[in-house]
């Protein structure tokens, strides 16, 4: 806790006004909500919310570093950069909030604002962090800013002939349908979503959908799909930060088929038997991983776990799984 005295309800009002626009200011007055990202020179970056309770403004804020984390030092696995190359699809970042998607994304658009020589557009609410032109060219919109909304920034999103197109969140059928498009028209399109798992991911975008559109709309997802990235951040266990647990579902001619099929409920056992081959991990074979290395305890291990009963399997005695886990893609 700081050593200060609690601020007034109007000393909130004048700090979190002190970093708005004017527009900004007017929107939040009709609303009584914004989102918003600022920087401060020569310290950091920002992303923040502002909202009323009890009548007064009140504000949270996250610290967004101005420099873009690579692959080794998020620990993302080598499929990662081979997603990074593919010329058209989509890849989906999914996990619960906070579980550093925004994080994930950034380094992905980096390598590839890095390693490729194409045309970005992201859509976000806000922009976390900023991409300097490399060997790409990037523009970032953001909602309220730039354009009316993710709906209305996709509708004229082609005609600004982008490569590579980055969703900041799939919220509703119209953006899922804009990102759908996106992929089946031959651009990279990458999003987020706030589902737990790979398979719980393809039934979220199928089920957005009325029903005598799902059909078609399994399809089209088989064709696209390129990959799912589902993660969560696990506090470690000597107390100093946190580690990445990712579930990687990488699609080959049987998960395409088990989507067309809606057969989803069986991609969990592709995934299993998948790891070598095609670059795809379950969640426990990487929570595996991470307890051989005492990174994470058994508890958290178990708390994140979306089937915890085969974790508790993988580590009883006399298992195969016990102590040595399947190594992890890198």
């Amino acid at each position: 806790p700081m050593d200060i005295p609690p601020l007034t309800p109007i000393e909130t009002k004048q700090l979190c006004y002190s970093i708005l626009t004017d527009s900004q200011k007017h929107r939040f007055e009709e609303e009584n909500e914004l989102d918003l990202s600022f920087g401060v020179k020569g310290l950091s970056r920002f992303r923040g919310n502002i909202f009323v309770q009890r009548g007064a403004v009140a504000g949270v804020f996250r610290v967004i570093p101005y420099k873009i984390m690579t692959f080794e030092e998020l620990g993302l696995p080598a499929v990662v950069k081979t997603l990074c190359e593919k010329p058209r699809g989509l890849v989906l970042v999914t996990g619960p909030t906070g579980s550093g998607k925004s994080t994930t994304l950034a380094s992905i658009i980096d390598r590839i604002n890095t390693d490729r020589h194409d045309h970005i557009v992201t859509v976000e609410d806000p922009i976390e962090y900023l991409h300097p032109h490399k060997g790409c060219i990037v523009n970032q919109r953001e909602v309220g800013a730039d354009t009316k909304s993710f709906k209305h920034a996709l509708k004229y999103v082609l005609r600004q002939d982008p490569d590579v197109v980055l969703i900041g969140e799939l919220r509703d059928l119209e953006t899922i349908e804009a990102a759908l498009t996106l992929a089946e028209t031959g651009h990279l399109c990458f999003a987020t979503l706030h589902t737990n798992s790979c398979a719980q991911t393809m039934n979220r975008i199928i089920d957005v959908f009325p029903p005598y559109q799902q059909t078609q709309v399994r399809t089209q997802l088989s064709f696209v799909l390129e990959g799912v990235l589902s993660q969560t951040l696990i506090p470690k266990a000597n107390g100093q930060g946190r580690a990445l647990a990712l579930e990687v579902m990488v699609p080959n001619p049987a998960i395409r088929n088990l989507i067309r099929e809606d057969k989803v409920h069986q991609i969990y056992s592709q995934m299993q038997v998948g790891q070598d081959k095609f670059g795809m991990q379950t969640m426990n074979q990487c929570l595996m991983h991470l307890l051989s290395k005492h990174i994470i305890s058994v508890d958290d291990a178990l708390g994140r776990s979306s089937e915890p009963d085969e974790l508790k399997q993988m580590l009883a005695p006399g298992t195969a799984g016990q102590g040595q886990p399947r190594r992890p893609i890198r």
